[in-house]
């Protein structure tokens, strides 16, 4: 028999699992659910000195509790917070423990508390400054529950008990750092991802091509994957589906991530689709510039990658293939190609980042072979977020906006909702800027939404926006997508964009 351990996430308790518990059993389970110390009771104070131990503590008491007969299989289950209070205990009953459920919530590390994973970053950076642990931070109100994680779907009448049986959630249990041994990193496990909050298996998948190695792990074929087309809390939204999905992952089904080919490379360091010019390059700190053959001063494209990309990522963007090969093209056709390495990192740099990427334009506008007062950007996926600051003031020298497959609102969980970084209301105030969206036909659901989003919002202010579709392209597409599609988008894309540069001016 399996039997289901449930550990809910902030501010919640066992209550949350009501609904699933109940279709778990009908179904043949035997079902624990988890009160956390502090949690369990509706706007209840927590002692003193609760902290991440003491609900790993609790998780332990309730696995102990289960009968250690030999055809008893034990799948641990964790939502939002409750991940790391469940693979804290999970490290100390590894021999206890089959399989490991995380539930729309993240990848808890030795040494990092469960603070990092808090999606609103302004929360973070004030909690991490707190002066003790022994405080706690108050539950949302109706009204807040996004920050924590997209409410879609879940009924109206869910919400408002959500909001009832909220419990403040003690510091201690965010600041105090994770501890593991080891011990867990055998137990086989299972991301069940939420799409509406913005996560999906092939967001994953690309991820992991990037070749960070702290996601290599994520391809072992004992770890496997759902998705529930749903927001942050489906036992709340789609508690049936949610009850299929665990049994399902109980039973060791679900997809698994195609690991690396290291033969053949990731995607985004495979040859560009086109051939390239031979033009020289000069390398200026973070920046690179691709040079014409010209004596006067030339327009100039300044090319911003996506991300976050790992800072030990190597190649760093500015040498991807896909990136290099614009700023040649660039260069070739006359203007200025420039192509930076910029600090996204983590969700939490984009103010940084945004910061480099300003201070790189300055640097080309202030090159003598470069004419300052005309220059276009051109974003790519992530970085897309940083093209609100441009749309929302756009300068008099910036003659064009080009955008490729790119992200044009934060995702759910990534804690920017109330940041400046939202391309689909700076349009607003684009005024007369071109702007040139290459849209990819195959882009991943929650990134196509947001695409979908600015053009509702560009139709809506009468923003010039040209659209260069690639019906059947993927998220870097002229790296993996080599197609005579794709590359008449390519083209179309880079004549666009140095039309609107030059201004009529000959090449």
């Amino acid at each position: 028999m399996t039997a289901f351990i449930l550990v809910s996430g902030m501010f919640t308790g066992t209550h949350i699992w009501q609904d699933t518990a109940a279709r778990l059993t009908a179904r043949g389970a035997e079902v624990h659910t988890v009160a956390l110390t502090g949690l369990d009771a509706p706007r209840a104070a927590a002692a003193p000195g609760v902290d991440l131990e003491t609900h790993i503590a609790d998780v332990l008491a309730v696995i102990d509790s289960v009968g250690a007969a030999g055809d008893r299989r034990i799948v641990l289950v964790g939502h939002d917070y409750g991940i790391h209070p469940a693979v804290g205990a999970a490290d100390r009953r590894a021999e206890r423990v089959d399989r490991i459920v995380h539930l729309d919530s993240g990848l808890p590390r030795d040494g990092v508390p469960a603070l990092a994973a808090v999606p609103d970053q302004s929360l973070r950076e004030r909690l991490a400054g707190a002066a003790g642990a022994d405080g706690v931070l108050p539950p949302p109100a109706h009204e807040e529950w996004p920050r924590w994680g997209s409410t879609a779907g879940v009924p109206d009448a869910a919400l408002d008990r959500l909001t009832a049986l909220a419990a403040p959630q003690p510091l201690g249990t965010l600041l105090q750092p994770l501890r593991l041994t080891g011990a867990v990193d055998p137990v086989p496990t299972t991301g069940v991802l939420c799409t509406g909050n913005g996560t999906s298996i092939e967001l994953v998948q690309m991820l992991v091509r990037l070749g960070d190695p702290a996601l290599r792990p994520l391809t072992d074929p004992r770890v496997s994957f759902f998705e529930l087309p749903t927001g942050h809390w489906p036992m709340l939204s789609l508690p049936a589906e949610l009850t299929d999905v665990l049994l399902r992952a109980a039973a060791g089904e679900g997809h698994r991530l195609e690991p690396v080919d290291d033969t053949e490379g990731p995607g985004h360091l495979r040859p560009f689709l086109m051939d390239v010019p031979d033009v020289p390059r000069e390398r200026h700190g973070n920046l690179d510039l691709y040079l014409p053959d010209a004596e006067e001063p030339r327009p100039a494209v300044v090319l911003v990658h996506g991300g976050p990309v790992p800072a030990d990522a190597r190649p760093t963007p500015r040498d991807w293939p896909g990136l290099t090969g614009y700023a040649r093209c660039v260069a070739g056709d006359g203007a200025v190609g420039a192509l930076l390495d910029h600090r996204l990192h983590d969700l939490g740099d984009f103010e940084r980042a945004a910061a480099d990427v300003a201070a790189a334009v300055e640097v080309v506008r202030a090159d003598p072979r470069v004419d300052g007062d005309r220059v276009a950007l051109w974003f790519f996926s992530g970085g897309g977020l940083i093209a609100a600051d441009w749309l929302d003031a756009p300068p008099a020298w910036l003659r064009c906006l080009a955008a490729t497959y790119p992200v044009l609102a934060p995702l759910p969980n990534w804690g920017l909702s109330e940041s400046r970084f939202r391309p689909v209301r700076a349009v607003a105030n684009a005024g007369a800027l071109p702007v040139v969206l290459t849209r990819v036909g195959r882009e991943m659901p929650e990134i196509a939404a947001t695409v979908e989003e600015f053009l509702a919002a560009a139709k809506d202010c009468g923003a010039d926006v040209e659209v260069v579709d690639v019906p059947h392209g993927h998220h870097g597409f002229e790296t993996i997508d080599l197609t005579d599609e794709s590359r008449t988008a390519v083209r179309h894309a880079l004549r666009t964009v140095l039309d609107h540069a030059f201004g009529g001016h000959a090449r």
